[in-house]
């Protein structure tokens, strides 16, 4: 292949090599050159100099940051088009290329798209890279990663749209790797190469793993920077330098305004999970980070839907781009999954859950996220859950990372099969085997009604969704009528009759009994079970005790 590299020797920590195919000396590169001139700011330590006036809490996160004007005259030529098409794609009619984009759902748009491949080893990939994944013992690429691989290993900027569970990650990731084993090697003060923006901590460290796994050939090293613990070994890991970063949005920008580390090396940008992103509020810090990075870059935007609002950040931030969509445009859910929607009162959620959660755990190897609105309603749910002998544990935002860690671990191991979450695990968790998703509270929008219960029936596996719908989300009936007809769901007497712009009448329902939090009590037996992760810092309602285990 045109960009194989055999060369990555032993001299560099992280296997680096030769690059004289390339024609250039990569110590001559002008990369790593603290001094030089291609991307002139005048404030290039960011706000240091200014913290004696006012703290960094009272400033607006990265407002020291000032936008580049870069010298294209002056800035290094990269390598970024590495697509050389196999003599089996080549020799494919034009309407057996159709014929798979339409047995796949998948629409293209833009001017001279590569044709999909079918195969791992159609896509091209060095040996080192195609031996980590035959090793993972996938059967064959998944839609996106049939057309993704071939447009972002030609360069290309790109949009890839596809739903939640498609392989996204891969599609970038292995493409990722390619691009690093082409670009000049690091120099001290360097910054990473790659680019990986996420909108959340637990996304951004499951995409650490896959970068972890599938680049360890090729000895590429990688950090992952987010919000809700500590510096220190993030800063160490940018100091020694590192090929590719994962960050969330908020904890990047302080560490490019403390001048930890800077963006003049990326020529690899990904924007993962855009629309969530943009959902969270993040598109100021997005554009202030991406200011910071050449214009001439290959960028990435992937995205389980296309709002206008991802619409226009594309349109600002990539040139010429090509773009992909799996499935249609339009909001749908998986038909993998079974849809039941329980319109009940509020006073009777807490029954309700009871009683789904005793039939789905009848099935040993279940596994449940259960979605609540708020860290309140998170805490409470879990503690009555684990009175009532259910070992649930809850993961929200207020908990610290290193519980979070602890919690996602027990729950994929299947120690603790109930999992309390707010929608910081809607999107991009990959927990295999999730079997049921209750919505013990209706999400306030439907896009993300769609992600949650997407948890489940992943990878062509079944799933059953649960919601608890109440009066308070008639204005939601619409929306998710039209999901559940598109995927041939059943639609109750009770929601139909919910589907109205504005309701009228009525107090709400009977009332019900009131509160069930303290539950019935334990009946003896075991109360103990895990008590932790390193000694016990477990917080709030996961510390609750265990009433009488049924499971």
């Amino acid at each position: 292949m045109g960009y194989e590299n055999d060369n990555r020797g032993s001299y560099r920590s992280y296997g680096g090599g030769d690059r004289n195919r390339f024609g250039r000396d990569d110590r001559n590169s002008g990369y790593g050159n603290n001094n030089n001139n291609y991307g002139n700011n005048d404030n290039s330590n960011g706000f240091r100099g200014n913290r004696g006036s006012f703290s960094r809490e009272d400033r607006e996160l990265g407002s020291g940051l000032q936008k580049q004007n870069w010298d294209m005259a002056q800035l290094p030529k990269f390598e970024k088009n590495f697509y050389k098409e196999d003599p089996a794609v080549t020799n494919r009619t034009d309407s057996e290329i159709q014929q798979f984009r339409q047995d796949n759902e998948m629409t293209i748009e833009g001017h001279d798209i590569p044709r999909p491949i079918t195969t791992f080893k159609e896509a091209g990939f060095p040996d080192y890279v195609l031996k980590e994944v035959l090793a993972e013992g996938f059967e064959k690429p998944t839609g996106i990663q049939c057309q993704g691989w071939p447009m972002a290993l030609s360069g290309r900027d790109m949009v890839g749209i596809a739903a939640t569970g498609s392989g996204k990650t891969l599609s970038y990731c292995l493409p990722a790797i390619v691009h690093i084993n082409a670009q000049p090697l690091l120099k001290p003060g360097d910054g990473p190469i790659v680019l990986v923006l996420a909108p959340t901590r637990e996304l951004a460290v499951q995409i650490q793993k896959e970068c972890s796994k599938f680049g360890k050939t090729s000895r590429i090293r990688n950090t992952c920077v987010y919000g809700g613990v500590p510096r220190g070994q993030q800063i160490r890991d940018l100091a020694r330098g590192v090929e590719i970063c994962i960050a969330t949005p908020g904890r990047l920008l302080d560490m490019l305004e403390s001048g930890k580390t800077n963006l003049r090396r990326v020529t690899y940008l990904v924007l993962d999970e855009a629309d969530r992103m943009l959902d969270m509020g993040f598109e100021p810090q997005i554009r202030k980070i991406v200011d910071q990075i050449r214009p001439d870059r290959q960028t990435l935007m992937w995205s389980a839907t296309w709002p206008k609002s991802v619409q226009g950040l594309v349109r600002d931030y990539l040139n010429d781009y090509i773009q992909v969509n799996i499935g249609s445009l339009e909001l749908s859910a998986s038909h993998n999954i079974k849809q039941i929607v329980d319109v009940v009162t509020d006073f009777e959620k807490r029954d309700k859950i009871a009683k789904y959660v005793e039939t789905e755990m009848k099935d040993e190897n279940s596994k449940i996220i259960i979605f609540a609105s708020t860290k309140r309603n998170c805490d409470e749910l879990t503690s009555y859950l684990r009175s009532e002998g259910w070992p649930a544990l809850a993961i929200h935002g207020d908990k610290e990372q290193r519980e979070r860690d602890w919690v996602l671990q027990e729950f994929r191991s299947g120690k603790s099969p109930i999992m309390v979450a707010t929608d910081v695990a809607a999107r991009g968790i990959d927990v295999k085997g999730v079997t049921c998703v209750i919505n013990f509270d209706m999400p306030t929008n439907i896009e993300d009604y769609v992600h949650r219960i997407g948890r489940t029936g992943r990878a062509g596996a079944t799933g059953t969704a649960i919601t608890l719908f109440t009066r308070s989300n008639d204005n939601q009936a619409h929306d998710l009528i039209v999901i559940l007809r598109e995927a041939n769901q059943e639609v109750s007497p009770e929601l139909q009759a919910l589907d109205k712009k504005q309701f009228r009448g009525g107090n709400g329902g009977r009332g019900g009994r009131g509160g069930r939090w303290g539950g019935r009590g334990g009946r003896g037996g075991n109360r103990g079970g895990n008590r932790g992760f390193g000694g016990g810092n477990r917080s709030g309602s996961n510390n609750a005790p265990l009433g009488s285990r049924r499971f």
